[in-house]
């Protein structure tokens, strides 16, 4: 019997060998083109944006991005990122903890508007904060009365990048919940542990470099996030103009040592979460 299943079992792997085993023109063809796209549309404007950046010097640089109005942008920039990620964070993991733990009416459509950000455009959501919260606005009159301001300032930049950027984290996270199954945290229940130590040291270690994957994403979104931002900030110079917004005004005021020094902020944080980006992957895919 042996004699007759080693001979097919040869013959398979032979056949799925050969099935993958593409020609060597067709992988080089395929990994050319891939490096020119990465060149042509990653490397090459990143190389531009930094080199232009620095075209007038280290001083001008520096004093680009020292003037009040850079960096009022950079804070502001650093503060909605450090409200809306811890938020996103926990939202990330409560929504996904709930999709992959429990059953509930709803569970379906909780799933659907975890997307809704990646289906409506930026400006539009924008948009939809404008009809919410402006002087016309469904709540604009109260707003008004109470001496409450979210358009064109900071909450409202705030409420758009949070709403921008609240899937990363939970999209990291459920598929890999899912796969993992509840089978350990059931174990370590049963042997009397209580649900905080069993999330922390049972849930949280299985998870950990997917959720640093999520916010890594979620914060690189949120300081680069231009659509939402600017429709919601008014461009209010030093009050409420972001890195992206005062890149933006720089350039269209022909002022292209101040645009391409703030770029090139946000071309280094690019730079620094691929990176990071790669090594969360690295490890994730060690864990699994």
């Amino acid at each position: 019997m042996n004699a007759l299943v080693q001979p097919v079992k040869q013959f398979k792997k032979e056949q799925i060998q050969h099935a993958t085993d593409d020609p060597r023109w067709v992988r080089y063809t395929l990994i050319s083109v891939s490096l020119s796209f990465i060149l042509l549309f990653l490397f090459l404007p990143l190389g531009l944006v930094i080199s232009k950046a620095f075209a007038s010097g280290w001083q001008a640089y520096w004093d680009a991005l020292s003037e009040p109005d850079a960096q009022a942008a950079i804070r502001l920039t650093v503060l909605a990122a450090f409200i809306t990620v811890p938020l996103n964070t926990i939202f990330g993991l409560a929504s996904a903890w709930a999709i992959t733990r429990f059953e509930f009416p709803g569970k379906s459509l909780l799933t659907t508007l975890i997307d809704l950000p990646f289906s409506v455009s930026p400006v539009i959501s924008g948009v939809i904060f404008v009809l919410l919260f402006g002087a016309q606005g469904w709540f604009g009159e109260w707003l008004i009365d109470h001496d409450i301001k979210i358009i064109f300032a900071v909450p409202g930049i705030v409420l758009a990048t949070l709403f921008v950027t609240f899937p990363f984290v939970a999209r990291e996270l459920i598929p890999l919940m899912q796969e993992m199954g509840s089978e350990e945290e059931e174990a370590a229940l049963s042997l009397g542990a209580s649900g905080w130590t069993t999330f922390i040291k049972v849930s949280l270690p299985n998870i950990k470099w997917a959720l640093l994957y999520g916010v890594l994403l979620c914060n690189a979104r949120a300081m680069g996030e231009f659509g939402a931002v600017s429709v919601v900030s008014g461009h209010i110079r030093g009050l409420t103009n972001t890195l992206p917004l005062h890149v933006e005004t720089s350039y269209n005021e022909y002022n292209s040592v101040a645009a391409f020094a703030g770029a090139s902020i946000l071309a280094g944080l690019a730079i620094v979460t691929l990176v990071l980006k790669s090594f969360l992957e690295w490890k994730q895919g060690r864990r699994l």
